[in-house]
């Protein structure tokens, strides 16, 4: 009986949409300020996730910009509260660290302790994430992307050790003026599942960026 159930397993395929906008400004100094808002909803969940992302950032050079900050993480299932995760966030940002052709790539590391309340913490995730961006045409560029999740301890709420889930981006980006810029396109979040099929999200995501 057990293997039959385990034969009649189905991945889980979700539609979704994300939306984030991302405000930057400079303090001078080499010293940065960001907040990000990300909104997530889903066929099977509704209005899941909203993430708000603080941090202050210091560039010691041109390319690398060192970050610390903050995540407050509120959780949905189609719009009802359901749980508050905190988080605190280091991050290493280097830009354009190699150059193929007319291929720029950049890379980010980031590391987070995660809370829930009432369900403890921290849960440790290391998030490497590559990108490569190339023009196509005129000011309008292709962005690829990937990062993966790697969960190194376990609590309550992060149960396995390991690459939990890894995003997969492809879209267009551009300058919408000189200080704003778009990316959108299809985001593939591919989760592993112990023991059981692998579930899969595609997004369709927007994002505006804002320099000032």
């Amino acid at each position: 009986m057990a293997f039959m159930m385990a034969g009649t397993a189905h991945a889980r395929d979700d539609a979704q949409a994300w939306a984030a906008v991302n405000v930057n400004v400079d303090l001078g100094d080499g010293f940065r300020a960001s907040n990000e808002v990300e909104l997530r909803v889903s066929d099977n969940r509704g209005l899941y996730e909203i993430e708000n992302h603080i941090m202050i950032g210091y560039k010691p050079t041109k390319q690398v910009t060192v970050w610390l900050g903050y995540t407050h993480n509120p959780q949905y299932d189609h719009g009802d509260f359901t749980r508050m995760e905190h988080r605190f966030r280091q991050q290493v940002n280097v830009d354009n660290f190699l150059k193929l052709g007319n291929v720029k790539f950049s890379g980010r590391v980031r590391l987070e302790e995660r809370w829930r309340e009432g369900q403890g913490g921290p849960a440790w995730r290391l998030r490497p994430q590559i990108k490569a961006v190339m023009p196509i045409a005129g000011k309008l560029n292709l962005v690829v992307s990937h990062e993966s999740f790697f969960d190194l301890n376990t609590s309550l709420f992060q149960r396995v050790r390991g690459e939990e889930r890894m995003r997969n981006f492809v879209g267009l980006g551009a300058p919408i003026n000189k200080k704003i810029r778009f990316e959108a396109g299809y985001m593939l979040q591919h989760s592993f599942v112990r023991g059981a099929p692998d579930n899969n999200d595609h997004a369709f995501s927007l994002s505006l960026v804002g320099n000032f």
